[in-house]
């Protein structure tokens, strides 16, 4: 089972392919052959992945941290890269090795690939739980 393990603030967090785990995917243009092993590829392949706390309205479904003391705010970790396309179908990605001294718009020039998403990685921080959005973006 492939998964990725970061350390933030003295804890580690483990994420791995389990049934719980979300991959929401762009709704009017999905990305074709991406799939959550693939992201944590990618993740294993970034050189210097950060995440960074954010503050979500809702809190996580699988915990509900803060919930019962009505917080207002609910924190998690994310972090986001991109991923490059052509007709739909994932090439490569910002983190990827591949990518070193490369662009999307020199990409672009070249025919390689014709759009970018974004790629949010988002976890708790009580629980671990974690999902992964893509959406279509402007680079």
């Amino acid at each position: 089972m492939e998964s990725y393990k970061f350390i933030y603030d003295g804890k580690e967090y483990e994420l791995g392919i389990n049934p719980n785990d979300e991959l929401i995917n762009d709704e009017e243009k999905p990305v074709k052959g991406i799939e959550i092993s693939d992201v944590l590829r990618l993740l294993h392949q970034g050189e210097e992945i950060h995440f960074d706390i954010t503050h979500y309205d809702q809190p996580c479904p699988n915990c509900l941290a803060g919930k019962a003391e009505k917080e207002k705010y609910f924190k998690f970790l994310e972090y986001h890269f991109y991923i490059y396309t052509k007709n739909g179908e994932y090439v490569t990605s910002s983190i990827s090795k591949d990518m070193e001294g490369a662009s999307f718009h020199k990409l672009f020039k070249k025919g390689k690939v014709d759009n970018s998403y974004i790629v949010s990685v988002i976890v708790c921080v009580h629980c671990g739980e974690y999902s992964i959005e893509i959406e279509q973006c402007d680079v």
